[in-house]
């Protein structure tokens, strides 16, 4: 009787427990029961984490949307969506807001936000107008010598003969080229990866190794520990940490710091302008840092992915290469010295390429996914109104969307920058409009758009004016691994043979 009696508190407390977990998950299955997906994704976050894990998310994010529709189910109170004019509404609408459970998974610093993290609209709105003025008077400039200096390096270093190969990772010296390109516009101050070779105090390393711990947190389900109010200063990255982004913390805040303090500094870059425009000590920091990790890591994305798709069409590597010859030939583009950004736009078909890179390959292919506001929201999917409850959230599935049959045609999955001189205006309209998604939309656009623009028209042209690139082994033309919607890239073995148009 009486271990009965001790029990009972304990027993009652279980019970109750679990009747509050099973109210809860048929309250949550219920609300979004209308819309179809996996199973176990009406109850459990498991299915969802599980492609988190392996590191393909966006792979499984787009099958669910091929196979349940343009708004589907991935967790109790996820849903996903690749209908365009529905994403564009989630994000022009007042109302919805970043999710927690996301953003907050994402942020860097313990209980620090920067612009891409903040969840709060009026706290994001303001921060971005302190931000969308970051001029740079010499960004072009700076980028042209970055490129100079990716050309160097290959020809001390990396060019193969028929007698010799040369094996150079690709993936590697892209980062490279973007970190250096990133710091020097960014911060004032280039890294030094291009000119050294090496990837100086293990920022590359470091930077792969924080987005795999954060992304293994989210899909595990305790990142919120990094943001606990106490406990989360000792989890969460600090500039105190020997590895992970600790040690790029360290080198970014330095650099910011000092730049604060010198009254004498007379540079005009995206660092500068941040500072007129009133951002000081952490909300500068956190902004630089940010500054430094997405617009490395996404532009690399870009441009490695726009590289193997053209390496791997003959027919499109000749078209372009014949383009870039015929440029210089006919006086479009000088013969010596960096394409100018206005040249790059002048050649039709190597933006073509680009842009059906982008869109076959989305450099970024995060969830972003956003509250619906209080009372739910309607929207219009295939011309008939789908109600979206609130306490749910919906995402973006960027594979689905930038693959669509429906937006691009049946050959959608296949890398065929043709496709982008439609005859037809009101599809090529659709299909662009489509397409600039990549880069967010409305008050979410990407604000570093302008400097991966110059930077991928630039490399992609002077690397094909210069040499020639083939893949060593077509047969695994690299590593990938997706953390937090970045792609991890790596081992992309090339030759590369000097040209002489």
């Amino acid at each position: 009787m009486g271990l009965i009696t001790f029990f009972s508190p304990a027993v009652t407390l279980f019970c109750g427990l679990i009747t509050l977990w099973v109210v809860k998950t048929i309250t949550s299955y219920a609300k979004l029961r209308q819309f179809e997906g996996p199973r176990w994704t009406g109850i459990s976050n498991w299915p969802h984490s599980l492609a988190l894990l392996r590191h393909n998310c966006h792979e499984w994010y787009a099958e669910v949307n091929n196979k349940y529709g343009p708004i589907a189910r991935v967790a109790p109170r996820v849903l996903i969506t690749s209908d365009p004019e529905v994403w564009m509404h989630v994000n022009n609408k007042p109302g919805y807001k970043r999710s927690d459970w996301y953003y907050t998974a994402a942020r860097i610093e313990h209980r620090k936000d920067n612009v891409f993290t903040q969840t709060d609209n009026a706290k994001h709105d303001r921060r971005r107008k302190q931000m969308a003025p970051g001029e740079n008077l010499q960004l072009e400039g700076a980028i042209d010598e970055r490129v100079q200096d990716f050309l160097d390096l290959i020809r001390a270093k990396y060019v193969s003969s028929d007698n010799d190969t040369v094996p150079m990772d690709l993936a590697k010296k892209v980062q490279y080229f973007t970190l250096d390109v990133i710091s020097s516009v960014g911060l004032g101050s280039n890294f030094g990866m291009l000119e050294s070779d090496r990837d100086v105090d293990n920022y590359l390393s470091s930077l792969e190794e924080g987005l795999s711990i954060g992304n293994t947190a989210l899909a595990m389900g305790f990142s919120w520990i990094t943001q606990a109010p106490f406990i989360g200063k000792y989890v969460a990255a600090s500039p105190k940490d020997k590895n992970g982004f600790g040690k790029m913390m360290t080198a970014c805040f330095q650099i910011v710091d000092g730049r604060a303090a010198s009254k004498t500094d007379q540079r005009s870059d995206m660092l500068a302008s941040f500072i007129r425009h009133g951002l000081s000590g952490d909300e500068l920091r956190s902004e630089a840092l940010e500054q430094i990790l997405a617009g490395s890591d996404t532009t690399a994305g870009a441009i490695r992915g726009s590289l193997l798709h053209i390496m791997t069409n003959p027919r499109v590597y000749h078209k372009l290469q014949r383009e870039i010859d015929d440029s210089v030939s006919n006086g479009l583009v000088p013969s010596e010295g960096i394409i100018t950004t206005g040249q790059t736009k002048q050649l039709p078909y190597l933006q073509a390429v680009i842009r059906e890179a982008l869109r076959v390959w989305p450099p970024v292919a995060n969830i972003f996914s956003r509250d619906v506001p209080p009372g739910g929201d309607t929207v219009i999917v295939d011309g008939e109104s789908v109600f979206l409850p609130d306490g749910a959230c919906i995402g973006y599935s960027a594979y689905s969307m930038h693959h669509s049959e429906k937006i691009y045609g049946k050959d959608a999955k296949v890398f065929r920058p043709e496709r982008w001189f439609e005859s037809d205006s009101t599809k090529l309209a659709g299909m662009v409009r489509t397409n600039e998604l990549i880069f967010g939309y409305g008050k979410y656009r990407c604000l570093g758009k302008t400097v991966a623009d110059i930077e991928i028209g630039k490399l992609i042209f002077e690397l094909f004016r210069n040499f020639d690139l083939s893949l060593i082994n077509p047969t695994r033309p690299w590593d990938v691994k997706n953390y937090l919607g970045l792609f991890a890239i790596s081992d992309m073995w090339i030759q590369v043979i000097e040209r002489n148009p």
